[in-house]
Parts: C-alpha cells; structure tokens; sequence
C-alpha cells in the first residue's frame, strides 16, 4: 500500500506543479493582451467563449448516469458560478490593468486566509495564534510589495489591487460555500457546471456593455492570447489540480501551489519585462512564507 502511494507520488508532485505553473500565466497573458487596446469586459468574454466548451463538455461528462440537479442544486451552482469564477475572473482582470503580474499573484495568493475569516464571520471558526501569525507575515508581504507600487503608479495601483481583493474575496465566498456541494455533486461535476454558469454571464456581460462590432475590432492576437488564456491557463490547470489531488491528497497540492507566485513573478520579469525589485523579492517570501505557517498550523 506505502508501495503504490510513493509511486503516485512523483507524478502527482509533478500534475499539481505544471498546474500550478500553468495558472499562474494567467495574468501574463492578460497583461500581453492588454498592450493591444482590449478592454477588461471584451478580454474576459473572448477567454470564456474559447473555454465555454471545454467546461461545458466536463460538466456532461461528469453528469453521466447521475441523477439530474434539483432546482435547489441549480440555484447553488448559479450563485457559486457568478461568486467563483465570473466576478472573481472579471475583478481580476480589470485590476490587472492597474498592476503588475507580481501583485496580483501575492494577493490572490492570501486566499487561505481569506477563507478562513469568512469561515470566522460566518460559522464563528477559532483559530490560532500561529494562523494570526501567519497572516500577519503574509498580509506584510502583500502591503511592502504594494507599498512600492503606490510609489510608482499613484491611485491606479490603490484602484488595481483593490479590484484583484475583491476578486479573491469573492473566490473565496465559493469556496467556503463549496463544501457541501462537491460533496453531493462531485468536484468534476460542479467546477464543469459553475464554470459554464460564469462562461455564459461573461457573454452575456459583453452583450449587455458593448456593441457586437467591438467583438471584431480586437487585434488578432488578442483572439489568439486568449485561446491560449482559455485552453493553457484555465481548463488544463484545472484539470491537472484535480489529478494531482487524487494522487497526493489537497495539503500536498496546496503546498504544492506555492510555486506559484514565483513563477508568475519570474514570467513578468522575462516575458512582460516587470522589474524585479528588493520590494518584490521580500514581499514574496514574507508572502510565501507566511501562507506556509498558516496552512501548517491550520492542518
């Protein structure tokens, strides 16, 4: 039994760090595609109308032979869908027009934390003084690394970074209201259904705030960013995350994920040509560093 789980657990380190290293070009892409004009509503509605099918295959295939969703069960994946991946996707993008590729991750990254005082809010959870401690480091990181953005940007990186916490907050509003879904559900089942709830309000958001000729006056390779957006960033990690879960468990594929802000920081600084600062570099390991003594103590 030791036997099988070492076996799978290679592969399954390497699943959860090409996922995580795959999410984390998001931002990259999007930050590329924004040096083409684009505009945040008609970014994200192209990412979504390319992943839509894949989304909305995962969903029937992880729908076969179950029994079909209560109107309660659609009313969950609808709320979930709009909290966890449209208005989560979309604050992110609009405040990836105002910051770097490097904050954004830092703060999406507080999101264990985040779940856990909505968990305090909401079900009065204790926790304890090293989870404090914990996000005392990490939020320090976050607020060095802003700071110095603030020094350069001005209220822009103040409007971005409140925009990219709204996104994490509201991603963590669906996890915290996950937790009885999935297990009802399934993972499989409900990511394909919530996606595809939020692939549809992002066009039908695109629909509502812009004329249908905006759609073909985007450069062509914004169309082609976001394929790759679409495909490479958003359906492949998650799919990768969930293979890797099943092989080596979720504490490992969190710990894991870590990798990612520093991948996204290193393909800012070779890719979008971000500079890489003593700011960013302690920003991220107090980041980094306080997330690890939070996850730790939390388990």
């Amino acid at each position: 039994m030791s036997g099988a789980r070492d076996s799978g657990l290679l592969p399954g380190l390497a699943l959860a760090l090409a996922g995580s290293i795959a999410f984390s070009g998001k931002a990259i892409i999007v930050k590329l595609a924004y040096r083409y004009g684009v505009d945040a509503v008609t970014l994200i509605m192209y990412r979504m109308l390319f992943a839509l099918p894949i989304f909305a295959l995962m969903a029937w295939w992880a729908s076969r032979g179950k029994p079909p969703l209560s109107a309660r069960d659609w009313l969950g994946v609808t709320g979930l869908g709009i909290s966890g991946y449209y208005l989560s996707s979309f604050l992110d993008f609009a405040g990836l027009q105002y910051i770097s590729a490097s904050l954004e991750r830092l703060i999406l990254y507080l999101n264990p934390t985040l779940v856990m005082l909505l968990a305090w809010v909401l079900y009065r959870k204790k926790f304890g003084a090293l989870q404090i401690a914990g996000m005392a480091i990490s939020y320090c990181g976050v607020l060095l690394v802003f700071g110095h953005e603030v020094q350069l940007a001005g209220t822009n990186a103040a409007l971005g970074a409140l925009l990219v916490f709204g996104s994490a907050v509201s991603y963590a509003v669906y996890l915290v209201y996950s937790g009885q879904m999935v297990q009802r559900l399934g993972s499989l089942r409900l990511v394909g259904l919530a996606t595809t709830v939020a692939c549809l309000c992002c066009l039908l958001q695109f629909v509502l705030l812009r004329p249908m000729s905006a759609a073909a006056e985007v450069a062509p390779q914004v169309i082609w960013l976001s394929v790759l957006n679409a495909t490479l960033c958003t359906a492949v990690p998650v799919l990768l995350v969930m293979m890797a879960i099943e092989r080596i468990g979720p504490s490992l594929s969190a710990q894991t994920g870590m990798v990612g802000p520093m991948s996204t920081i290193l393909m800012g600084v070779l890719i979008l040509g971000e500079p890489f600062t003593a700011w960013i570099a302690a920003g991220t390991v107090l980041v980094i560093a306080g997330i690890f003594v939070f996850s730790r103590a939390g388990r």
